[in-house]
């Protein structure tokens, strides 16, 4: 089976991702820093540069934040009834958090979603 006929599914893909593990074999570490995807996966050699993430990644993070936690904060009373000077530092603290852990689970998800469906390389 040739490199580009090889079987890449997109759950294991997006899960190997996920789970910010290289999304060819599975096992070694897919970014170097925070959000810094590695160039190469330091267990098989792969070339994780290949797929650019650019602003995909941040932007399903704020989607999912946004649908998932603010609008359905809005539906509970303490939100109206407490003083905004505690409502918004809470509220602002609690999203920043829950947006920076899940803004590498989404951006590894992406790039394995990125390696099953083989993107073409740009020409920048």
């Amino acid at each position: 089976m040739s490199k580009q006929t090889e079987l890449r599914p997109f759950v294991t893909g997006f899960m190997r991702g996920l789970r910010q593990h290289c999304p060819h074999c599975g096992e070694g570490r897919l970014f170097r820093g925070y959000l810094k995807v590695a160039p190469t996966c330091e267990t098989c050699g792969h070339n994780l540069s290949a797929y650019p993430a650019d602003d995909g990644p941040a932007y399903f993070t704020i989607l999912l934040v946004g649908h998932l936690v603010v609008a359905p904060m809005f539906f509970f009373p303490f939100v109206w009834e407490t003083s905004p000077w505690v409502t918004v530092p809470v509220a602002l603290f609690s999203l920043t958090t829950l947006i920076l852990l899940l803004l590498p689970r989404i951006k590894g998800a992406f790039v394995g979603a990125l390696w099953s469906i083989r993107p073409a390389p740009s020409h920048g």
